[in-house]
């Protein structure tokens, strides 16, 4: 199936595969649930469905059956829904037009304590034929290939808006068939960021960026790392606590401890850049000297990772130890692809005795960075393809630590108030 018919979350904004969710002991039989026993974690499921939709977008529930087991101190739902959602033809709040289309739906609720939580989400158009993922995105959300032509309105709003997308970031697409597809993309992420947009309670702001023409999948392959999310429970040694007094704000780039933003370009390669950025810290610290540090000679030497399809910063440490220091940028400059490995040791310039696991605590986390300098950590992506600027505070759910998947340096932290 296309990216946007997958198994999707929360809302349908969460990647493709849905978190594994926290082991509960459950009976291994479920049965079949009556149908008022459905309505309510039915209803939860349709809620979560249409939340971020614009009104007369929302779909209305027309059948429901599943079965449920015991789960923990609840219940689990399996429920496969019919749900019918409304015809739209406003750019603005919808997907390219549709007339009303009918809708089957797998949803898993858990019951738990009175509460309910939503598993997993997959739903897709009844009537879809699943060709091969490019045709049936086509034929599924480009009318521009029917016979049936778009309105006007639509068209001339959304070609102007992918006209000055494709001048801005100066993009090139080789065939016309190229080129509306990759509209179809950018119109599809144009709805995702504004349902984005509309669930962050921060200053975040969504929009269009360099990345709007790129599916979610093509996103994640190309400049997130998965490794991450596969060996979240491997660590290093526990560093030694120093206690949970922080200062109320800190920000190590006004302390001179940080360099100037980097491009890890077309190249899953965060792990090395979040590693050579706490290294950087830790010298200007140690030593009153900020360096640029080399982020291809880890590419290129650390043989336990993969280079541009990802890593972890706890292989990268020791690869540096190994190999006896880091060159800096200027002696071993970043192609942003794999080459052999050319590291001199004559040339290292910084380097390092050992690395340690940190407090996931944000609290220690906040003394020991104003303290100790600038840290490597990983986060969970989430609408980071479509980020602009401010500060991003997405809903807990949809920013769960089960789907880590980028590497980052955090360099300091405050406090704002948000909505």
């Amino acid at each position: 199936m296309a990216p946007w018919l997958l198994l999707l979350s929360l809302l349908g904004l969460l990647p493709g595969a849905s978190p594994a969710p926290p082991h509960r002991a459950a009976d291994a039989r479920a049965r079949e649930a009556a149908y008022p026993e459905l309505l309510g974690p039915s209803r939860f499921a349709l809620e979560m469905y249409n939340r971020g939709r614009a009104a007369g977008t929302r779909a209305a529930l027309r059948a429901v059956r599943g079965r449920v087991r015991r789960a923990g101190e609840g219940s689990l739902y399996s429920l496969k829904a019919t749900l019918e959602e409304p015809p739209c033809n406003d750019p603005t709040v919808c997907q390219l037009p549709v007339s009303k289309k009918t809708l089957l739906c797998s949803f898993e609720v858990l019951d738990e304590l009175g509460k309910h939580m939503l598993l997993r989400r997959d739903c897709g158009p009844v009537d879809t034929k699943v060709t091969d993922d490019r045709n049936e995105t086509l034929s599924s959300v480009l009318p521009l290939l029917n016979k049936d032509p778009l309105p006007q309105d639509f068209s001339v709003k959304m070609a102007s808006i992918f006209k000055e997308f494709v001048t801005t970031y100066n993009r090139t697409y080789g065939t016309q068939e190229e080129a509306q597809w990759r509209m179809s993309v950018f119109s599809n992420n144009m709805v995702r960021a504004q349902k984005i947009q509309a669930l962050d309670r921060g200053t975040a702001q969504y929009g269009i960026t360099k990345f709007s023409d790129l599916t979610e999948e093509e996103f994640r392959t190309i400049y997130l790392n998965p490794l991450l999310k596969e060996n979240r429970n491997k660590m290093m040694h526990l560093a030694k606590s120093i206690g949970d007094h922080a200062p109320p704000e800190w920000d190590w780039r006004t302390k001179g401890a940080v360099t100037n933003v980097k491009n890890q370009g077309m190249c899953g390669s965060c792990w090395a850049f979040s590693v050579t950025g706490n290294v950087e810290g830790q010298w200007f610290l140690k030593q009153g000297d900020l360096l640029s540090l080399s982020e291809q000679e880890l590419l290129d030497c650390d043989k336990v990772d993969k280079a541009c399809l990802g890593g972890l910063p706890s292989n990268a440490y020791l690869a540096i130890k190994n190999l006896g220091g880091l060159e800096t940028e200027d002696d071993y400059s970043y192609s942003g692809h794999l080459q052999t490995c050319s590291f001199s040791a004559k040339k290292a310039k910084v380097y390092i005795n050992d690395s340690v696991e940190l407090s996931q605590n944000e609290q220690k986390l906040a003394a020991w960075l104003a303290k100790k300098g600038p840290i490597s950590v990983a986060i969970n992506a989430f609408g980071m393809q479509f980020y602009r600027r401010g500060i991003s505070h997405p809903l807990r759910p949809l920013c769960s630590p089960w789907l880590i998947d980028h590497a980052v340096l955090l360099v300091g932290y405050g406090n704002r108030e948000f909505h």
